[in-house]
């Protein structure tokens, strides 16, 4: 028989002779059975990959246990992070779905409205930096002007939405909080 066969039974032999004690063990210590399984897989992928440090026969079940026990470590870490990404989803998904679209409605159409009676690069130039976020000079890049001139039309550009919008809140036409975000400050 070849080295290569020896080897391959010597490591079935330790596949077929653990593998329930190890699902046992992994089981007991999961939540879900799926993971019980990944874990003791993984566990025989190391096994394999180091076939070639494998202790003696009667030390073997230990060295596994030892490796399911990191896999394990491994695997309840991951979690954890899931756990803690998933939980910072649910914050942002909660803090965009928790106010009702629908009463934000007549504000976006007022608001888009008036959008639209702007000169185009008006409207471009309130979009980039309210909706996108950039800064005025970035969005003086964006649009292939220099950022003096970008200010400067952003300035009158505001002004000239806040006069199409409505400006008093007990007037008709104002519309509160849909323009609201703060433009990012400037850095010189």
């Amino acid at each position: 028989m070849s080295s290569g066969t020896e080897h391959e039974q010597r490591f079935r032999h330790v596949y077929a002779s653990n593998f329930p004690a190890l699902l046992a063990y992994a089981s007991r210590r999961v939540d879900q059975h799926a993971d019980a399984s990944d874990v003791v897989a993984e566990t025989f992928l190391v096994a394999w990959r180091r076939s070639g440090d494998l202790p003696p026969d009667d030390e073997i079940r230990l060295w596994l246990y030892g490796v399911a026990r990191r896999v394990l470590a491994n695997h309840h870490r991951g979690g954890t992070r899931r756990e803690r990404l998933g939980e910072r989803l649910r914050q942002r998904i909660t803090a965009v779905v928790s106010r009702d679209p629908a009463s934000e409605v007549p504000q976006r159409l007022a608001v888009r409205a008036a959008l639209a009676r702007l000169d185009e690069p008006d409207r471009e130039l309130i979009m980039l930096t309210t909706w996108e976020g950039l800064q005025p000079r970035e969005a003086a890049d964006v649009l292939g002007i220099s950022a003096g001139a970008a200010r400067t039309r952003l300035s009158r550009a505001r002004a000239r939405l806040r006069e199409l919008i409505g400006d008093d809140p007990y007037v008709d036409g104002h519309v509160r909080d849909v323009l609201t975000t703060t433009a990012p400050k400037e850095e010189r």
